[in-house]
């Protein structure tokens, strides 16, 4: 069983930053792609980073420039630093862990408020 625990949201001003992490557990392969996802109120979940396959890195273009993800394979953690925080960036971020043999693994979810 996988389980991942995310941590590190809050409420920070514009122009702020803050760094999300997200600790996996059980069953997990360096090959697993990770990533953040994020949905606001009244939107779909969208895709914020992901460490792909290989390394390779993707990145919403809202938020190219302001946001790195990284990722720690001896700890089993994802990390992404946000800076230069918008109010745009307001939702509740999700990490994700992809499973090729069947359902992504979903963390629980953190809170990132972004006042103006």
């Amino acid at each position: 069983q996988v389980q991942l625990v995310e941590s590190g949201g809050g409420l920070v001003q514009a122009g702020g930053s803050l760094r999300l992490s997200c600790a996996a557990s059980g069953n997990i392969f360096r090959s697993n792609p990770m990533g953040w996802y994020r949905q606001a109120p009244g939107t779909q979940r969208e895709l914020v980073a992901a460490i792909n396959v290989g390394g390779r890195i993707n990145y919403a273009d809202s938020v190219k420039g302001r946001f790195t993800i990284s990722r720690d394979y001896a700890k089993n953690t994802v990390y992404l630093q946000m800076t230069d925080l918008k109010p745009e960036d307001t939702a509740v971020y999700y990490c994700n862990l992809n499973n090729p043999v069947g359902p992504d693994y979903w963390g629980q979810g953190t809170q990132v408020t972004v006042s103006s």
